[in-house]
């Protein structure tokens, strides 16, 4: 089993960015995926900058993978899509199905992000034959489902030729919209928002009102409000994952990654926090913990 950082998923500073993928060189973990995936106006660091990264982490024994945009709203964001799929290096997770075109396009692999929606193993097999060759599941996949996918014959047929990635330690993203709701939070247009996403690293908390944090907004994206954590997962994952996804976090993203190494068999369980959930892959109530 390995394990992959996903792309960050806030709005941080260029350089807290830059030290954090610096310590991602130095760390143990085998797959960094980079680039924007949120939203467009978020323009600290380009894809020259991202590849720049790239070019340190691959030199650091790193597999990079770099992510597309999951919601396209201008003719310009096609463009940018589509320097990101002629970079002729890394290989692309496509967030959109359009990036699965031009990528199909060009006969080159690709990885499926999770907002992709693949629930059943036509769609998934299809995509294969499209060349997909990583595929990182919808968050609200549960393992007894993920186990039905993988064991249709259609599937096993070719299972050697994909990997199968998990989205484990994070707030989920559930939906994306046209309007960005940390600006509306702030009382600001879209159009006019002064980038105030930055101002919240780790997004901005949404409680009910009896006072449970139910969603974490991070500009045009609606996250779960509780931190999805597989970490005492992992031995139901062995023969069915092969890479454990972390969502980078501004603080103590490499130690929980150190957690998750020595739980890989379930030698050192973890007790998980009240603002923690692993419900939807034991097929429960997201906001859930068992």
């Amino acid at each position: 089993m390995k394990f992959s950082l996903g792309p960050i998923l806030y709005f941080w500073p260029k350089q807290q960015v830059m030290d954090f993928y610096r310590e991602a060189a130095d760390s143990d973990v085998e797959h960094v995926y980079l680039g924007e995936t949120v939203c467009s106006k978020r323009r600290e660091l380009k894809l020259d900058d991202y590849l720049q990264i790239a070019h340190m982490l691959r030199e650091a024994g790193k597999k990079v993978t770099l992510s597309t945009m999951t919601l396209l709203e201008a003719p310009a964001e096609l463009r940018e899509l589509g320097k990101y799929c002629d970079n002729g290096e890394f290989d692309v997770e496509a967030n959109d199905v359009s990036a699965i075109g031009l990528l199909q396009e060009q006969g080159l692999n690709f990885t499926a992000g999770p907002a992709i929606n693949i629930y059943n193993h036509q769609s998934l097999r299809r995509l294969i034959d499209m060349g997909m060759n990583r595929w990182v599941a919808p968050f609200e996949l549960s393992r007894d489902w993920l186990q039905d996918i993988l064991q249709q014959k259609v599937i096993e047929s070719v299972r050697d030729c994909f990997d199968v990635e998990v989205f484990s330690f994070g707030h989920m993203p559930l939906a994306w919209s046209g309007r960005c709701f940390t600006a509306r939070s702030e009382n600001r247009p879209k159009d006019q928002c002064e980038l105030c996403c930055i101002k919240y690293p780790e997004g901005r908390e949404v409680k009910s009102q009896e006072g449970q944090q139910v969603f974490v907004l991070n500009g045009i994206q609606t996250q779960s409000g509780t931190r999805y954590n597989l970490i005492n997962q992992l031995p139901s994952m062995q023969g069915l994952v092969d890479i454990v996804r972390i969502s980078p976090q501004p603080q103590g993203t490499f130690d929980w990654l150190q957690r998750f190494r020595n739980n890989t068999d379930g030698e050192q369980p973890v007790k998980l926090g009240s603002k923690e959930s692993n419900g939807y892959w034991l097929q429960l109530a997201g906001l859930a913990t068992a």
